[in-house]
């Protein structure tokens, strides 16, 4: 029970420092990497670099949550420490370098997210392990504040991100410099969570040895539930494509002259008026389950 409960805590705690780096590095990504000296016409090497990043992510994090149950011992926790891995890698690299080769190499391999949102294996990997964790009636509401620990985290994240970048250029910084920053703090939150996942006990492994069926990308009987749900979701990201945080930052950052504040910050409130609405509607649900009936 006690590693239970750590374990329910250290996921809860790499979700929230996770997506906390997630909503700082959204409203300055398109920015810092336009100041790196990525433009192109219309910013077409930094939408260029956004589609590689997110097509990366797509296929490394469909790789290792497919294999991460059979093909490894203790296969979930070497997964999600990779996962941190390659968030720090990302973040590193992209903080050294303009150069858009190795930009690219990096934003295919690593785990970075222009959108502000879950990316990368670990969303996966987290939710089936607290399934594993949680007894059936309690699963529901752990997800509801699994849910919402995300969205506060986002929210706080562009605020401060935002907030951070304006302050250091109002000290004087260059804007190169301060947007390094936040970019170099992502690296630094993917340290955090490296060590949250350092912990976790052999609890939050597959509970047995999958049956020897054949299998397509992890999937058995429940492929058409799955294709179909997946269908949906990719129809939903499809349209949230065109306006990913990190390119509504960058379009007031070119429209500034009309608005009256600073673009970062900007972007940050409206990203984290978005999220506290979002988190409000996980919160409601979630609270009145808490509450005594009568």
């Amino acid at each position: 029970m006690a590693h239970t409960r750590l374990d329910v805590a250290l996921l809860f705690s790499a979700r929230s420092v996770r997506l906390f780096a997630y909503g700082a590095l959204s409203v300055v990504l398109a920015l810092y990497l336009n100041q790196a000296g990525l433009t192109g016409a219309h910013g077409a090497q930094i939408g260029l670099l956004f589609t590689l990043t997110l097509a990366g992510d797509a296929g490394i994090s469909l790789w290792i949550t497919t294999t991460a149950d059979h093909a490894f011992s203790r296969g979930r926790k070497k997964m999600l420490l990779l996962g941190a891995g390659l968030m720090i890698l990302a973040g590193v690299v992209f903080s050294l370098t303009g150069n858009i080769v190795l930009l690219m190499i990096a934003a295919i391999i690593g785990v970075i997210s222009p959108s502000g949102n879950e990316i990368g294996p670990f969303l996966s990997l987290e939710q089936a392990a607290l399934s594993q964790l949680l007894p059936s009636e309690q699963r529901t509401k752990a997800f509801a504040w699994y849910n919402l620990a995300g969205s506060l985290a986002t929210a706080t994240g562009a605020l401060a991100g935002g907030f951070l970048s304006q302050g250091l250029m109002h000290a004087g910084f260059p804007e190169l410099a301060s947007y390094k920053a936040v970019i170099l703090g992502y690296a630094a939150c993917g340290v955090v969570i490296f060590v949250f996942f350092l912990f976790l006990s052999p609890a939050v492994e597959a509970a047995g040895e999958a049956p020897a069926t054949k299998r397509i990308l992890g999937l058995h009987r429940s492929r058409g539930v799955v294709l179909k749900l997946s269908a949906l979701f990719a129809l939903d990201a499809f349209a949230g494509g065109f306006v990913i945080q990190s390119m509504v930052a960058y379009w007031f950052h070119i429209k500034r002259a009309w608005w009256p504040t600073g673009s970062t910050s900007s972007s940050a409130l409206m990203r984290g008026s978005w999220e506290a609405s979002s988190s409000a509607r996980t919160f409601l649900p979630a609270s009145q389950r808490c509450l005594p009936s009568g």
